[in-house]
């Protein structure tokens, strides 16, 4: 073979392989963002090699479904389970990544003894600020130094603005969510702290998140950014919203997080854009329209969005801090079961068999023509 043969069949085996092999997000958004995957359990104790795999490769920055939501770190009033916590937190130091804390105070998959004495009446004030500062203290505290950053207050805002009427709200008042940043920080002052919720680019939300995160400042609160969920639709939010959310919380002077990105091209079956887990639609045929298999012009469809999607976020690189996927493919997102239970969802950049789909190289090309800009 000669050297001319022998340098083509290297360059063609080279070729070859870097089509093979994905470019790694976390290397083509360096200098933009963060960008991570929301784990379950089997990932971060490593069970699922091929969620990890994927990890491992793609991502710099972790956030956990479940296991730090209240119901699951402190189900009993005397009893804290930290072993799945202390799991999530050692995988994210082991592949080191940049680690989330989801979520300290929401009024979902909070247990009913929170809100109540040991008498089952409700609590004063006096004693759920109480029980909050503990819980925070503790969960906080364990973790000092280890976790970077943590949703603070997630969802505490109806969709016209105003403050949901939560248990928080009804026994505290409006200021526990000033009051929950201030324990947050005083257990760990060098952590980032986050306000997180849906539907924020929608403009009568905005306004109220806007405010909100106003009035948080002015009371002292350390808010380093807004989370934006980012359970987006393949027509909402449009890109003149999505940057007009973004324009908005720049001028406040605080970060933007994109905090659990997906995008839902299933039927809608509410006419409301909306996140809540309390959500539950009976299950029908017409929204369960693709069981067998994506079609490629829809596959194409979502390509597009996420490349317009990216680009905003690409715009603002230097307000937007952390982009995270809500699951790692699209087998483990929550959106095959809510609000419908059994669909067949096909909402993230890899599918079912850990593959990078059209819309993983579409966000990839995002970063290529920022970097070229």
């Amino acid at each position: 073979m000669t050297v001319k043969s022998t340098l083509i069949t290297v360059l063609m085996t080279g070729l070859a392989a870097n089509a093979q092999t994905p470019a790694a997000l976390k290397d083509v958004f360096k200098g933009y963002f963060h960008i991570g995957a929301a784990l379950n359990q089997a990932q971060f104790e490593e069970r699922d090699t091929r969620g990890v795999a994927i990890v491992r490769a793609q991502f710099n920055t972790i956030s956990p479904e479940n296991v730090l939501k209240w119901e699951a770190v402190h189900p009993r009033p005397d009893a804290y389970a930290f072993e799945a916590p202390d799991r999530y937190v050692a995988f994210g130091e082991k592949h080191h990544m940049f680690i989330v804390g989801h979520t300290l105070v929401w009024h979902s998959q909070v247990p009913g003894w929170v809100f109540q004495n040991d008498k089952g009446a409700p609590l004063d004030r006096e004693g759920l600020l109480k029980r909050m500062r503990e819980h925070i203290q503790t969960v906080v505290g364990r973790y000092k130094g280890r976790i970077g950053g943590w949703d603070v207050v997630n969802e505490a805002l109806n969709e016209d603005g105003t403050l949901r009427q939560t248990p928080w709200l009804k026994i505290i008042g409006e200021d526990y969510l000033l009051k929950a940043f201030e324990f947050a920080h005083e257990a760990d002052p060098k952590a980032e702290l986050y306000y997180n919720d849906y539907s924020v680019e929608n403009p009568a939300k905005r306004n109220g998140a806007v405010e909100l995160v106003k009035k948080l400042k002015a009371g002292g609160a350390m808010v380093t950014a807004i989370g934006l969920q980012g359970h987006d639709k393949m027509e909402w939010p449009t890109i003149e919203q999505q940057e007009a959310t973004i324009l908005a919380f720049k001028e406040l002077g605080i970060k933007v997080n994109i905090t659990e990105l997906d995008v839902d091209m299933l039927p809608a079956v509410s006419g409301q854009q909306t996140a809540d887990v309390g959500l539950s639609v009976q299950a029908q045929a017409k929204f369960n329209p693709y069981a067998a298999g994506l079609p490629d012009a829809v596959q194409h469809a979502l390509a597009r969005r996420y490349a317009d999607l990216f680009a905003v976020f690409c715009k603002y690189r230097g307000t937007v801090s952390r982009i995270t996927f809500w699951g790692v493919t699209d087998g483990d997102s929550w959106l095959n079961n809510w609000p419908v239970q059994g669909r067949t969802s096909y909402p993230l950049l890899f599918d079912r068999q850990g593959q990078p789909k059209a819309a993983f190289q579409a966000v990839v090309r995002t970063a290529q023509k920022g970097s070229a800009q």
